[in-house]
């Protein structure tokens, strides 16, 4: 049965998906949004970044956030595993900062009242539809879906976004995608209550805590729940031949940093595991078509920049699909662009997180110098600061400079991540940011 034809057809209702169709239906389009699943449904990564706030206020559902409830999140605290060291960034004290504020939120509500608030403003949702075919070329796009019920029904648009997430449906079916070699990593995680969190203001951080080759994250999602989870080898993983909640047990309990926090947790729900989370497709955009959020590419959760690299790509993807239709052309050109830009903020956070599982990298970020401003521009970048310019640009190249001259001479000092213990040198200079 053929459908109706639609300026635009989005794959995936997410966070990603939902704010391309919303910025589309309020620039008065017509945008078809096929969901295979049913809303409210559970994802991980709950830590928003404060850049999201201006993309919800353009989006018009900030107020709805605003008086959702939500925990507000004004910083980020790093870890060692022993607690011998930690780091507190607090996004207002960035000078280069504009945005200093962020939710965490829990995935199931917050993606279903994003996705309800495209509804509202004009998109036609259909959830419980899976896209299993489609095609495009320089007059359009078609797709195929099938509902829970098994009608089959094939759509028309002017232009096709692939929002579909990890599913990564259009990247897989053309052979795009590729793991990131260097972060083939696995995910321990699950809802507990009782773990301990700082008073006042600090109680909203996101709590990352550094092992040798592992990390822990513990995201307050209410004054009860958190979200802690465990990031680790997927090779140490298998090694232990134990079930996840067992390996993810053992691992808190011997960091001080974590037990401190655990020694009086008690799970909610089930424990879940996440593996080869770590990749991207070699090609963003074809032919009247765009990749958004995760469907583009998904890096380690240690900066928490997924959902906001989905609600950055899908308003520049709705931002193209709205000029080439005023314009009557297929987008190519917009189409490059928007491939150059998404590809240049993936690769901002990919190179902080290949650095951050470093030793120099963690040296220095775990020991800031004011010179240069250094600190403020990289505490801008996880703020979600992705056009800062020239004075964005230099700092941070500086900085990783300083992260190959410390591999080689100790400008901080050296932290044996064996025993997570911070080892004084007497080589120390202030020039590290």
């Amino acid at each position: 049965m053929a459908g109706a034809s639609y300026d635009a057809i989005v794959i995936g209702g997410g966070p990603g998906g939902s704010t391309a169709a919303t910025f589309l239906a309020r620039a008065g389009r017509r945008v078809l949004v096929l969901e295979k699943e049913v809303f409210p449904r559970f994802h991980i990564g709950e830590s928003l970044l404060p850049y999201n706030q201006r993309i919800f206020d353009a989006m018009g559902v900030l107020p709805t956030l605003e008086s959702a409830g939500l925990i507000k999140k004004y910083g980020a605290q790093f870890h060692l595993g022993d607690a011998s060291k930690s780091l507190l960034l607090t996004f207002r004290n960035g000078r280069f900062t504009r945005q200093t504020m962020a939710f965490q939120v829990e995935r199931s509500s917050f993606d279903h009242l994003l996705l309800k608030h495209a509804r509202s403003c004009g998109a036609e949702v259909r959830e419980g539809w899976a896209v299993t075919k489609f095609s495009t070329d320089a007059q359009g796009a078609a797709v195929q879906a099938r509902s829970q019920q098994g009608e089959t029904e094939t759509f028309r648009g002017s232009f096709l976004i692939d929002a579909s997430g990890r599913g990564n449906f259009t990247g897989n079916q053309q052979g795009l995608r590729t793991i990131h070699t260097k972060l083939k990593k696995l995910a321990i995680f699950g809802p507990f209550a009782g773990v301990r969190l700082d008073p006042g203001e600090k109680a909203g951080d996101t709590i990352i805590v550094r092992m040798e080759n592992k990390w822990f994250w513990v995201i307050p999602l209410s004054s009860e729940k958190m979200s802690v989870g465990c990031v680790m080898d997927q090779e140490e993983f298998a090694d232990a031949k134990a079930a996840p909640e067992e390996v993810f047990n053992r691992i808190w309990q011997s960091s001080p940093a974590v037990a401190e926090r655990m020694q009086d947790a008690r799970l909610l729900g089930e424990m879940h595991t996440a593996s080869d989370f770590s990749y991207h497709n070699r090609r963003l955009v074809g032919e009247r078509l765009m990749r958004v959020g995760d469907a583009a590419g998904f890096m380690d959760p240690i900066f928490s920049a997924g959902v906001y690299l989905a609600c950055y790509s899908g308003q520049q993807a709705a931002q193209l699909v709205t000029d080439s239709l005023a314009l009557g052309d297929d987008g190519a050109r917009r189409l490059k662009r928007y491939e150059k830009r998404i590809n240049r903020a993936m690769n901002y956070y990919l190179e902080m997180v290949e650095g951050y599982y470093t030793q120099p990298f963690l040296e220095l970020f775990m020991e800031p110098r004011e010179k240069f401003s250094l600190p403020a521009a990289i505490t801008a970048v996880l703020a979600g600061e992705l056009e800062g310019g020239w004075a964005m640009w230099w700092r941070r190249k500086v900085f990783f400079c300083l992260v190959k001259v410390q591999s080689l001479f100790p400008l901080v000092p050296r932290i044996a991540l064996s025993l997570n213990k911070a080892v004084q040198t007497e080589e120390t200079t202030d020039g590290h940011g």
